[in-house]
């Protein structure tokens, strides 16, 4: 019988390990390590929850010991709750790690199909999360939206005016904006911020490329 449980466990930390792999080629917070260790503990938790006390049981028969092999489960998904709460962050108007969060979460349940011996379901889940990022993924870097934050300076107001005037042409949408002016040797100099949305598959270079049309306009970060 402990075989089975090793290998309960074992595949659970594949499985988590299989879309840790994943997260960890994309960069994001949570990677190999988190979701490894994810699905492996819950596996566990869950073998201890259902087998965990059956010592007790068979040494108690007369005393009509009665114990629910879901209690320690139950107690899992509230745990991996607080995990995944500290992969989201909030950042300039944007929240990012929801999906890193959301993987996690079913990263646990995994290790609880497996530790359950539910193999099958297991596998199956696992494959169906591997795909879903994979196509997400695909089809928001052809279709979705980007948001990023660009700092530029310029000497004039109406160079600040045209970059913004050509921007709306090209339907980029602009969440917030902010300007700044201060005196130099050589004159007034304005400093823009601005937060935007614009197709993910061309952003970097199209604002780049919109910025060096115009004179005076220099572009100091963008993130």
């Amino acid at each position: 019988m402990a075989w089975e449980y090793i290998l309960r466990i074992l595949i659970a930390a594949l499985m988590g390990g299989a879309i840790g792999l994943e997260r960890e080629y994309r960069a994001k917070g949570a990677g190999f390590r988190t979701h490894f260790l994810v699905a492996l503990g819950s596996a566990l938790l869950m073998v201890l929850s259902q087998y965990g006390f059956m010592d007790l049981l068979e040494s108690n028969k007369d005393l009509s010991i009665r114990l629910d092999p879901s209690r320690i489960a139950a107690q899992v998904v509230s745990g991996i709750g607080f995990i995944g709460a500290g992969t989201i962050i909030f950042q300039k108007h944007v929240v990012k790690g929801l999906t890193t969060a959301a993987g996690i979460w079913v990263v646990g349940a995994i290790g609880m199909g497996c530790g359950a011996g539910l193999y099958v379901l297991s596998v199956t889940t696992t494959v169906l999360v591997l795909i879903g990022l994979e196509a997400m993924n695909i089809f928001l870097r052809r279709f979705g939206t980007r948001a990023f934050a660009v700092r530029f300076s310029a000497e004039s107001q109406n160079a600040i005016d045209t970059v913004l005037e050509r921007l709306r042409r090209l339907h980029v949408e602009i969440d917030s904006y902010k300007m700044e002016d201060k005196s130099t040797s050589k004159g007034a100099l304005y400093n823009v911020s601005m937060e935007m949305k614009v197709m993910r598959n061309s952003f970097q270079r199209r604002i780049l490329d919109i910025m060096q049309e115009f004179e005076g306009v220099t572009v100091e970060e963008i993130e």
